[in-house]
């Protein structure tokens, strides 16, 4: 029997019906450097309260999963070490051994959906590598999204994939891939992309909507909502691109390969834009928190 720990601000919001918006905690852990880390994650947890939902940060610490996190424990894991990056293929492992670990996308969509959440907001989810035809790097996210019944928001996938294969293993899995208020697929960093979104929604009503009938009809798995970061806030994809590209090629001259790849990537694009990067990603996760809790509003309205 596996024990979640709620927060006593989750567990308030369960038991009188507040929507809920499930966080992940890899932002926390391996995504900034202290004290930075903890700022930006109770500014997004803010920005959810705002919104007229309740926050709910996911991590494993000793050994039990906690769906949200007290204060004290947020500044607790932002300046812990050695803190594992989870995923499905050993979340169960971290839990069953009494260690800590932060949760990437497919983790906090397993905790969230066994905590009855349904709607979670992220930076980017991650997908298909460049090189993936030979490397077979591949994101668990995407089976997550195939399998995991958790409407999740994000600025698409993470610019430094190969995002024409993720959008096409997305379709393969039959993964609804919702573009928010335009026809593109966002590219992160980048508001716009080269590549059309299979399917567009302009309001938080439609998106919850259509959750609901994907359970209604009984559908496995669960949304991708593509949220663009804010025009006045993104880096333009054509002055991104040469940057990651760059940074790719380090990457392979040295040897970077598995779960190291995305954390160099990214550490690469933020020294060479100057930091521009981070700020970037910190205005798109807080955009996305900004709708995923609409999300959750619209889906508790339709309910009751």
């Amino acid at each position: 029997m596996i024990d979640i720990q709620y927060s006593a601000e989750v567990r308030a919001a369960k038991d009188d019906g507040t929507p809920i918006v499930a966080l992940e905690s890899t932002i926390i852990t391996h995504g900034m450097p202290y004290p930075q880390n903890i700022e930006v994650a109770a500014q997004v947890e803010q920005d959810i309260r705002d919104a007229g939902a309740v926050p709910a940060t996911i991590a494993v610490i000793d050994g039990r999963l906690h769906v949200g996190l007290e204060p004290d424990q947020l500044k607790d894991l932002g300046q812990a070490q050695g803190v594992a990056k989870i995923s499905r293929a050993d979340m169960a492992a971290c839990i069953a051994s009494g260690g800590t670990g932060a949760t990437t996308v497919a983790a906090t969509m397993i905790a969230a959906h066994f905590a009855g959440i349904e709607v979670f907001a992220t930076g980017g989810i991650g997908g298909v590598h460049r090189g993936a035809e030979t490397s077979f790097d591949i994101s668990a996210d995407l089976h997550e999204l195939a399998q995991t019944p958790v409407t999740v928001v994000a600025a698409g996938a993470k610019a430094i994939l190969d995002l024409a294969k993720t959008l096409e293993v997305l379709e393969t899995l039959g993964v609804p891939v919702i573009a928010h208020a335009q026809d593109e697929f966002p590219a992160f960093w980048s508001a716009k992309s080269p590549f059309a979104a299979p399917l567009r929604m302009d309001t938080a009503e439609q998106i919850a909507k259509a959750h609901a009938t994907r359970r209604a009809l009984g559908l496995p798995g669960g949304q991708l909502v593509a949220n663009p970061i804010p025009l006045a806030d993104q880096i333009p994809s054509e002055e991104l691109d040469p940057i990651i590209a760059s940074a790719q090629q380090d990457a392979e001259a040295h040897r970077i390969t598995g779960k190291a790849v995305t954390p160099y990537l990214l550490q690469r694009i933020y020294e060479r834009t100057e930091g521009r990067s981070l700020i970037a990603n910190i205005a798109l996760v807080r955009n996305n928190a900004r709708l995923a809790a609409g999300i959750a509003k619209a889906l508790k309205a339709q309910a009751d």
